[in-house]
């Protein structure tokens, strides 16, 4: 079996409480003498404490459109995802010059080069390793992202794979924009990255196995949640119907998963799941019919830095492994949805 050896996470440098990101998004996006109580009971009712951005607040009043706030994306991306990738290194005992394959994945900015082209001679990696940029499947990305490098891994039994995500959330932030959506978008999403380094079962290390992964695309679902791209940047596309459609689907497909390999629900010890927000986690809760605090780590990660896109679910992922510290053998299961709308599910054994 494929297993992970490390996971790292890494958070930009400026940290705010809910209440001051709540303030610089009334000055930027409500008008002057505006009612902004709709905007604090959103804020409010996200269970996000704090956050972190890759600018200070003040700095996003600078970028004009796309292009500033692409640049920015791009010097941040490599910074942030070289400590994330260092850092799952250092902890996996593993050189820059061991990765076989490098997986970067994003979906709040663009580069080419790509980021990961942009790191392999800042790390030190080898110039033959393989790469492979992966945009466009936002939330869902992390949990994505580690079954791929499963799928790769089963066929390179001696490698070294490492998935890196980093999305700077904060710079898609449309001011002047007070549509629902945008303003839910600006009480849940951060900044941060994270790097996952997975080995082949021909290499001895400690560490969750993965056991086996499953995808799932929602017929007709393709409006809930994306990107409308223009001028400005990335607009969010948040639909209100999002925790229905879990509901709709989200048990059935764990069940039968599950199922396939003799285990229930109830069988999982521990539930790494993506912060999607309060309702979602709620509906995910509701139809899986999980005992009280099987989300508490999640529930923790989305109120200390919020949601992170692709990167949160690697940090609970970290999160569940350093704090929670799994029995041998006892079941995983590590859940996310994202655009498309697609579920991607992880099933791991400690």
């Amino acid at each position: 079996m494929t297993r992970i050896a490390a996971v790292h996470g890494a958070l930009p440098p400026h940290r705010h409480t809910q209440r001051e990101v709540t303030d610089m998004v009334a000055r930027t996006c409500l008008p002057p003498g505006a009612d902004r109580r709709v905007l604090d009971r959103l804020h409010e009712n996200a269970r996000v404490r704090s956050r972190h951005t890759v600018l200070p607040l003040d700095g996003y009043r600078d970028l004009d459109g796309f292009g500033p706030s692409n640049d920015v994306f791009i010097r941040s991306a490599v910074d942030l995802g070289a400590q994330a990738v260092r850092g799952a290194l250092r902890t996996a005992g593993l050189r820059p010059t061991d990765v076989d394959l490098l997986m970067f994945t994003s979906v709040t900015g663009i580069a080419a080069p790509s980021i990961d082209a942009r790191l392999v001679t800042r790390l030190g990696m080898r110039s033959d390793v393989r790469r492979l940029p992966v945009f466009g499947l936002g939330c869902v990305a992390g949990a994505a992202g580690t079954a791929r490098l499963h799928d790769y891994l089963l066929g390179h039994p001696d490698d070294v794979a490492v998935l890196l995500s980093v999305e700077l959330c904060s710079l898609t932030f449309q001011r002047h924009d007070t549509s629902r959506a945008n303003l839910v978008a600006t009480a849940l999403f951060g900044d941060g990255a994270a790097a996952v380094v997975a080995l082949g079962c021909r290499r001895a290390v400690a560490g969750p196995e993965i056991v086996a992964t499953r995808s799932r695309m929602y017929p007709d679902t393709e409006h809930v949640m994306g990107w409308d791209i223009g001028s400005t940047g990335f607009r969010v596309v948040l639909d209100p119907g999002v925790p229905d459609v879990v509901r709709h689907y989200l048990a059935d497909d764990v069940r039968e998963f599950l199922g396939e390999h003799g285990l229930k629900p109830k069988d999982i010890a521990h539930w790494v799941c993506h912060p999607g927000g309060p309702k979602v986690l709620e509906a995910v809760t509701e139809v899986l019919d999980l005992r009280d605090g099987a989300l508490d780590v999640t529930w923790r990660s989305l109120a200390d830095i919020g949601n992170l896109s692709s990167s949160s679910v690697l940090h609970v992922l970290r999160d569940t492994i350093e704090q929670r510290r799994p029995e041998p053998g006892t079941p995983g299961l590590l859940l996310a949805m994202g655009p498309g709308f697609c579920c991607e599910l992880v099933l791991l054994r400690w």
